[in-house]
Order: structure tokens, then C-alpha cells, then sequence
């Protein structure tokens, strides 16, 4: 990379969720870890609009499990699927909203194995773990910036995956977003 990426500020993540899952396309996701920069770009994106999308883990409101995501934007929702795979949202909008993006694929970029096609391996190879619940995604070893060396790109529009149990409203809504033609993409 010629020159460093600029640290996105909290008040890109304080938006409308969709536009954030759109714009978050093409940002580096940067994790340090013991010294050593994990930083892959952001290619697929799911949006997660609150209390009222019956996908979203706020549909049930404010538990124990969805604090975060009720929390301040900018910090990470973290949690368990199937009781093995981790998976991480960025909290989006004022507080108290419970609006999230769940980050689905990215493309590897520095010390990243090519495993980051899906929620689970992306976590996995930035060494995101339930530790990093609740933590603020603008801090100097865990944040996203923007690529100097970003390319233009066309952004998909698709109905998100796995969220059938939502209902056919809620299943069909196109809050998924990922950059056309990339081959990190969990699913075309």
C-alpha cells in the first residue's frame, strides 16, 4: 500500500445502516494482534435494521446477548452461531437503535489466509473471538480505513442469507451488499 489508510472516525458508523453496509464495501478492516497487522478489505455486507426487521437479533429486544448492538455505533456485536462459528456486526446509528452490519466476506490483504469467504472464517483469520464483543471498532489496533489504493467497483443488491425464519417480507428485502465480480464473495 503507497500511503497509509485514514482510520474511519465514529461518525461514518453513526448512519442510515444500509448506506453504512454500502459504503463499508471496499474498507480495510485492520485487527492487531500481538504486533502483528491482520487486514483484510470489506467485499460482502449484510444489513440488520432493528427492532422491526424480524432478521435481526434486536427483533426480540435489548437481552444480555444484544447489548452491544444496542450500544454506542462503532463497536463490534460479536457472537456465536451454531455454537461454533464466530461472527461479527458493526453497530450502526445512534444508541438505543439496535441496527448492526454483519460483515459476510473479505478479500485478504496483509497476513490473511485465503479461508475469508463467510462470517465465520472472516473471523477466523482476523482473530476476532466473543473477546472482542462490545469493542470499539475505532480504536488504533482494531478499526477500518479507507484503501488508498481502492479501485471503482459496482455494488450487488441481494436478499441476505439464511434468514427464511424472518418471513417472506423480511427474507426477500435486499440488505445484502457485496462488490461485483470479486472472487472473495461468499456467495454469488
Amino acid at each position: 500500500m503507497p500511503s497509509r489508510p485514514k482510520k474511519l472516525p465514529r461518525e461514518f458508523f453513526n448512519r442510515a445502516t444500509t448506506l453504512v453496509a454500502q459504503e463499508l464495501l471496499g474498507k480495510l478492516l485492520i485487527h492487531t494482534i500481538e504486533g502483528e497487522q491482520r487486514i483484510g478489505r470489506v467485499v460482502e455486507v449484510e444489513a440488520y435494521l432493528g427492532p422491526g426487521d424480524l432478521a435481526a437479533h434486536t427483533a426480540r429486544g435489548l437481552t444480555p446477548r444484544t447489548r452491544a448492538m444496542f450500544g454506542p455505533p462503532g463497536h463490534a456485536y460479536v457472537y456465536l452461531v451454531y455454537g461454533m462459528h464466530t461472527c461479527m456486526n458493526v453497530v450502526t446509528e445512534p444508541a438505543g437503535t439496535g441496527t448492526a452490519v454483519l460483515l459476510r466476506a473479505i478479500e485478504p490483504v496483509k497476513n490473511l489466509s485465503d479461508k475469508t469467504r463467510g462470517p465465520g472464517l472472516l473471523c477466523r483469520a482476523l482473530g476476532v473471538t466473543l473477546q472482542d464483543y462490545g469493542r470499539d471498532l475505532c480504536s488504533d489496533d482494531f478499526h477500518f480505513a479507507v484503501d488508498p489504493a481502492a479501485e471503482p467497483f459496482n455494488i450487488v443488491e441481494r436478499p441476505r442469507v439464511g434468514v427464511d425464519y424472518a418471513g417472506e417480507e423480511w427474507a426477500a428485502k435486499p440488505l445484502r451488499f457485496y462488490i461485483e465480480g470479486n472472487k472473495y464473495v461468499s456467495r454469488k
